[in-house]
């Protein structure tokens, strides 16, 4: 029998183990379809994209690949930040924020993920109460 590691792998989406964490997360992804009007429940990926576009402040009809994913890495370290990982450095020429990394956010992939989603769902309710 292999050894319980704390994280499922359900339909390609990493859960944090507990009922709380699974139920957290899918409320978040539900929370996020209605506010963005969306058709189906978003990934990771889409909801970091979405926080980028927020945190950036400016829309556009299109973007780059590269945008993309520098978009998706302003969501990263925003949410980070929380957690003093990421402190924002300033802003660019053409208002794309900078930040710098104060200390390293936990080692592999399945761990950074069950951190971003808490942080998401932590994202969301500040985003509600502003």
């Amino acid at each position: 029998m292999a050894e319980f590691d704390g994280i499922d792998i359900i339909e390609d989406e990493l859960y944090d183990d507990s009922q709380e964490g699974d139920a957290l997360w899918l409320s978040t992804r539900f929370e996020i379809k209605a506010m963005l009007g969306l058709d189906k429940l978003p990934d990771l990926q889409g909801i970091l994209f979405a926080i980028g576009l927020q945190e950036l402040g400016q829309l556009r009809d299109e973007f780059t690949k590269e945008d993309r994913q520098d978009l998706m890495h302003i969501a990263v370290c925003r949410l980070l930040s929380y957690d003093g990982y990421y402190e924002l450095e300033g802003y660019d020429e053409d208002g794309w924020p900078h930040w710098k990394q104060l200390a390293i956010p936990p080692a592999g992939r399945p761990q950074q993920e069950v951190l971003l989603r808490k942080k998401i769902a932590e994202y969301i309710e500040h985003v509600k109460n502003s």
